[in-house]
């Protein structure tokens, strides 16, 4: 009877060890929603024109976001321009995550991660197989693999198509390369990012990001993203805003409003290090923009804005309540 019973129980060990991956292996599947204390006024407001502080950008990537004029994205080709994976986890959106697995064996075949903006399903492949040659198709997603490492999501994408790198005109090549870093905190996942750009960026550039685990489900219309283009402003048709070099009209304003030395605005790998505060101390600060003109409303950064001293407060809407949240 106790060989009987030791033989089960060594069976059952077995069983249960075999249940068990040989490494740890965080669990991501659920709805995730993005969490916006990190870079909250370029990610939700959105950056102001010429500020490439904090970027390690080349001249090629100043020269393309100098030209670029923000009524483009008026345009109806660009209206409904899906965001590439360096920048799409950035912005507001809801994502989901599941597991696809062999259906005989229980392997992981791959991550699958679905993005309410634009409505975009990502594939993480986890089979171990390898990302395709140089003339393969580039999307939005990319091609992307993953693997573990202990509790650690590595991944690994090539073949983007061309985006941003910051949503005022800096580009992000079609050569660039992603590596991201997922980690699970119990209902907090982080996610680090290391671009590489050989075109526009002379450094990688690091950033990270916070998700919250949602314990619901949340409603179908959350996911979906009806987009429709529409002709928003009447152009010349082949017209398409922009500015030619030199023709700039806010070069110096980001500088002015803010106090910053025009130098510093320009970006560039030294201005991410903490270093870059003594060169700043030695620098000449540009005059302050004069005051608005009388009536004249003025945007002081994201978010942000200003009335001329004697201009009467706009009445409140016809209707709305003061209540919780107006």
């Amino acid at each position: 009877m106790m060989k009987a019973f030791t033989r089960a129980t060594v069976l059952a060990a077995l069983v249960a060890a075999g249940a068990v991956p040989a490494s740890a292996q965080a669990d991501f599947d659920g709805v995730w929603q993005p969490r916006y204390h990190e870079d909250q006024p370029e990610r939700i407001p959105g950056p102001e024109l010429r500020d490439y502080l904090g970027l390690p950008v080349n001249d090629a990537a100043r020269q393309f976001a100098d030209s670029w004029d923000p009524g483009r994205i008026a345009l109806q080709e660009e209206q409904c321009r899906v965001h590439v994976a360096p920048y799409i986890y950035r912005g507001p959106t809801n994502l989901r995550i599941w597991e696809e697995r062999h259906p005989k064996t229980q392997d992981l075949v791959a991550l699958k991660h679905y993005h309410s903006t634009y409505e975009q399903t990502r594939t993480i492949w986890m089979d171990g197989r390898k990302h395709p040659g140089p003339n393969a198709a580039h999307t939005w997603m990319g091609f992307s693999t993953g693997r573990f490492d202990g509790d650690m999501l590595i991944v690994e994408t090539t073949h983007l198509k061309q985006g941003w790198i910051r949503r005022n005109g800096l580009p992000m090549s079609d050569r660039a390369t992603l590596t991201e870093y997922f980690v699970r905190f119990g209902d907090v996942m982080q996610q680090t990012t290391v671009l590489i750009d050989p075109v526009y960026l002379t450094e990688p550039l690091v950033k990270s990001q916070e998700f919250l685990r949602s314990a619901r489900e949340l409603p179908a219309g959350t996911w979906l993203w009806v987009c429709d283009p529409v002709v928003e402003t009447v152009r010349e048709e082949g017209t398409v805003p922009a500015y030619l070099p030199g023709e700039h009209p806010f070069t110096e304003e980001f500088a002015r409003r803010h106090g910053i030395p025009l130098q510093a605005t320009l970006g560039g790998a030294a201005t991410m290090y903490p270093e870059y505060q003594e060169a700043l101390k030695k620098m000449p600060k540009p005059p302050p923009l004069p005051p608005p003109a009388a009536g004249a409303t003025r945007v002081l950064g994201a978010g942000q804005q200003s009335t001329a001293p004697g201009t009467p407060a706009p009445a409140a809407p016809a209707g709305r309540g003061q209540g919780a949240g107006r």
